[in-house]
Order: structure tokens, then C-alpha cells, then sequence
């Protein structure tokens, strides 16, 4: 009898030890907001509350799945208002970060202008699509705007302008 007592006494002791180390693996199991930060900082050139860099720091109650490829970090919307922080894996998650502007920000100038034709490039693994449309909102390279396939009455889509002439969307 003796060594049942042994036995339990051992299993006891390491159902103990794996409930302490608890805490580390869930904190392990989620991108690091403070991590996140640092990159728009550095993407943005700008610390948070600065002109130019992010209003607020991620919020530290998000648990977002770890990323197993460095993230990708771009400009969404009109005039650099708000950086999309993405994780590029399959399945992976957005995160959208409002920017603060800075005194002197000025909007880039158009290169699409509302009215015009424009071709509508779709980009997935492997193919693009190309089909003409028209833009439904004016931007500058890098803005998102909404578009409509010619010859359709389709709600619109949105998609990045490239260049003039051009606008896309990258299929996930």
C-alpha cells in the first residue's frame, strides 16, 4: 500500500505543477498587444498619441492567436487614417488602428476621380482577374474606394487604388 500512496501523492503533485503553469501558456497563446504596437509605431513613425502615430495601444483584453509569420502592416481608408495590422497565415486575423493626424496632414492627391473608368484588378493564389468598372469615389495611391463592375447594377465593392487607372483587391 505504501507505494499507491506514493503514486497518488506524485500525481497530486504534478496535476499542481501543470495548474501553475497555466497562466503562462494562455499568455503564450495570444499575439502580444504591446508587440502590435511597436510595429505600427514603427510603421507610422510615430509613438501612440503622437501626431502621426496610433490614438490609443491595442486593447490588452483582446486575445488574438499568435502569428507564425511576421505581421503585414498597410494604410486603409482615405487620407492615412487608420493602419490594418494583419496576420498573413491562412485563417489569420485584422486588426484596424485609428492614426491621429498631425496638424499639418493634408490628403494626398487623387489619381482616380468619381466617374471615372478604371480596370478592377482581383488577385487571389496564382490568377488575376481584370474587369472594368467604374470608380464610385475619388483617391489618392494606397486609398480605398468603392467601384462597380461596368455594365452592372451590382452593389459596389471597394478596392485599393494602385494607379491611376487601376484599382484591386486581394482575394485572403
Amino acid at each position: 500500500m505504501p507505494l499507491n500512496r506514493f503514486a497518488a501523492g506524485a500525481a497530486a503533485l504534478a496535476a499542481l505543477a501543470a495548474l501553475a503553469m497555466i497562466p503562462s501558456v494562455a499568455s503564450a497563446a495570444s499575439a502580444d498587444p504591446a508587440a502590435i504596437d511597436a510595429a505600427v509605431a514603427g510603421f507610422t513613425g510615430a509613438a501612440i498619441g503622437e501626431p502621426g502615430g496610433a490614438r490609443l495601444p491595442v486593447d490588452r483584453r483582446l486575445r488574438l492567436a499568435p502569428c507564425g509569420e511576421p505581421l503585414a502592416l498597410e494604410w486603409h481608408g482615405g487620407g492615412r487614417a487608420t493602419v490594418l495590422v494583419r496576420c498573413p497565415v491562412a485563417g489569420g486575423w485584422r486588426l484596424y488602428v485609428p492614426v491621429e493626424a498631425g496638424p499639418g496632414a493634408a490628403a494626398a492627391a487623387p489619381i482616380v476621380s468619381r466617374g471615372e473608368s478604371v480596370a478592377i484588378a482581383v488577385r487571389g493564389r496564382g490568377f488575376t482577374l481584370t474587369r472594368q468598372g467604374e470608380a464610385l469615389e475619388g483617391g489618392a495611391a494606397g486609398e480605398w474606394i468603392r467601384v462597380r463592375p461596368a455594365g452592372t447594377r451590382t452593389d459596389p465593392m471597394r478596392a485599393r487604388v494602385l494607379r491611376p487607372g487601376l484599382v484591386g483587391a486581394d482575394l485572403p
